[in-house]
């Protein structure tokens, strides 16, 4: 499935708002395997290339290309947001939602909501309103939600950015085992430890735009430009 949509390339890709330039220009590719981590300080613009590349921040200039047709893409990819978004459902209701959407018939939608809520330690709480879980379990929800479709690609915004370590490594299992499915992830954050554990690629950001990319192993070991050794050793970085 993934090799439908990648590689995924950008070829001077930006997003402008009231005549300011977010991101860009991006010259970017990305093949279709493994967990790519966007790294970058603060305000360098990973989330709104995430947002970029999903098709929810307006592409003003330049061009992004799937392997496929873009409505096609877009129908077989999904967001999680650093902040979970919940429905004001029961957890069961909220994992069924995407798929009933889909028009899966409600049994089989019950079914599969009852296996993804096993498989993210959820289960005991299939009853309960979205709303009154712990932020690492409506966490956990979301990605849930976003997988039970079985998308190609996933999208996640600092999905860990503020849980304490024993929610983030539950998380970190579920991306694990969602990559060892064959789904691809694309995922910002400011963990440099979690970009190490995890990731597969890196795209180091800084003032909007891509400043370097390598597979993970050479980027924390021999990174390229002061810009990005400096910040893989916790200095500030503008």
């Amino acid at each position: 499935m993934v090799t439908e949509l990648f590689p995924l390339t950008l070829e001077g890709a930006e997003t402008s708002r009231r005549g300011k330039c977010l991101v860009g220009p991006v010259d970017l590719r990305l093949d279709g395997a493994g967990l790519c981590v966007v790294i970058g300080p603060n305000g360098a613009g990973k989330t709104t290339l995430l947002r970029l590349m999903h098709g929810t921040a307006r592409l003003t200039g330049g061009r992004i290309n799937w392997a496929c047709a873009t409505d096609q893409a877009r129908h077989h990819q999904a967001f999680v947001f650093q902040r979970p978004i919940v429905l004001r459902r029961t957890v069961e209701e909220n994992l069924t939602y995407p798929l009933r959407l889909r028009r899966v018939a409600k049994a089989e939608a019950r079914t599969a909501a009852r296996e993804w809520a096993e498989r993210v330690g959820l289960s005991q709480l299939l009853g309960h309103r979205a709303g009154v879980l712990s932020g690492g379990e409506q966490q956990k929800l979301a990605i849930a939600r976003a997988l039970i479709t079985n998308p190609a690609l996933v999208f996640l915004d600092e999905p860990t950015a503020s849980l304490d370590g024993r929610a983030t490594r539950e998380i970190e299992g579920i991306l694990q085992q969602a990559k060892a499915d064959g789904t691809r992830l694309i995922l910002s954050t400011h963990d440099m430890g979690q970009a190490r554990r995890i990731g597969d690629q890196v795209v180091f950001m800084l003032g909007g735009k891509v400043h370097e990319t390598a597979p993970a192993s050479a980027f924390f070991d021999t990174a390229t430009t002061p810009e990005a050794r400096a910040f893989i050793n916790g200095d500030i970085v503008e």
